[in-house]
């Protein structure tokens, strides 16, 4: 991925360096609950508020979505099963909703699909449970559907009529590119740029979509937020300030004292991880630095200590998992060979 154009690139070293400490002290986080630690930081508000892992792929939705929805039976699959089940389960990006739906209505391929009967289902548990993922906003009104009762029976609709009713599965599976994927999601109703960018992701996590997470972003609102507090001018692009910051990511790191950074062994955070950390700086500074009035708005999550632990995946194609075992936590050492 190239940048736009010349226009100037100007970080604001002041905010800037919050960026960097964020990234470094969130990943030592993560590898201290790996090894099991108690206190995972010092930080005060990285204890107070929830911030999600500088890997999205570490997250406990997208650990799921690898261990129970695209890599458990995989061969069980065709493509197109494959990538509709990875649609579903993110529309309501809950781990609960996605168990639910396989306990009653069973598992979802394109020929066992009824809209009806998963939306009387859905409905059915909404009076006790929510079964969206507030992580997203997800929009619950098009002129194309109003006419149905229900968000939920919306965008089910949705992907039955123009997934898999107008081909964008077909030609998503046909694509050339990470670029191409989005562009097709995209045209979906309902899906927004930010949207169409998280699920081409997700797909690409598969084994029928591969492209590099390098060749293409899209910055979301939260990160649009971040690169407006970090950058006195950013280019002409979010993109362009976003792909600055990988350029320079070495020497940014060095220049605001923050080189400590131990990351997955041979993956480097890619523009993706990039984009999601300047969302959760964003964040961040509102707490550390709240007079910087961007679009300012309070963090709504706090920080709950999760019970479970994950024994993390990865997908196969990345050559991070252990040839016999795809868990992190077995692998530990084996990770941290390369630091």
């Amino acid at each position: 991925m190239m940048m736009e154009s010349n226009k100037p690139i100007i970080p604001n070293d002041e905010v800037f360096r919050y960026y960097f400490y964020f990234i470094q002290e969130r990943m030592n986080m993560f590898w201290r609950r790996c090894e099991g630690r108690c206190v995972l930081t010092k930080d005060p508000i990285l204890r107070e508020y929830k911030f999600t892992n500088v890997y999205r792929v570490c997250d406990r939705v997208s650990q799921y979505l690898l261990s129970h929805v695209i890599y458990n039976k995989v061969e069980a699959y065709t493509p197109e099963d494959m990538l509709l089940r990875i649609l579903v389960f993110k529309i309501f990006n809950k781990i609960e909703t996605w168990e639910y739906i396989e306990q009653t209505y069973g598992e979802i391929s394109i020929n066992h699909f009824d809209v009806k009967e998963i939306s009387l289902l859905l409905s059915a548990r909404q009076i006790y449970a929510p079964i969206f993922n507030n992580a997203y906003m997800m929009t619950g009104s098009h002129r194309r559907y109003d006419y149905l009762p229900s968000k939920h029976e919306k965008w089910l609709t949705m992907v039955k009529k123009e997934f898999l009713g107008e081909g964008v599965v077909d030609k998503i599976l046909q694509a050339q590119s990470l670029e191409e994927v989005y562009k097709l999601l995209r045209n979906c109703s309902f899906l927004g740029g930010f949207l169409a960018y998280q699920y081409a992701i997700d797909f690409n996590y598969s084994p029928y979509i591969n492209f590099d997470e390098n060749s293409f972003v899209v910055a979301g609102i939260g990160a649009i937020r971040g690169i407006q507090k970090c950058f006195i001018s950013h280019g002409a692009s979010y993109e362009d300030a976003i792909l600055y910051t990988q350029l320079h990511f070495k020497e940014l790191q060095k220049k605001y004292g923050f080189a400590d950074f131990k990351p997955l062994k041979g993956h480097e955070p890619t523009l993706l991880d990039l984009q999601n950390c300047f969302c959760e700086t964003d964040k961040f500074l509102r707490a550390k630095m709240p007079d910087l009035l961007v679009g300012n708005k309070r963090i709504k999550q706090k920080y709950k200590p999760a019970n479970e632990s994950i024994d993390y995946v990865f997908p196969p194609k990345w050559n991070i998992n252990n040839t016999d075992k795809l868990c992190l936590r077995l692998n530990l050492q084996e990770l941290m060979i390369s630091w």
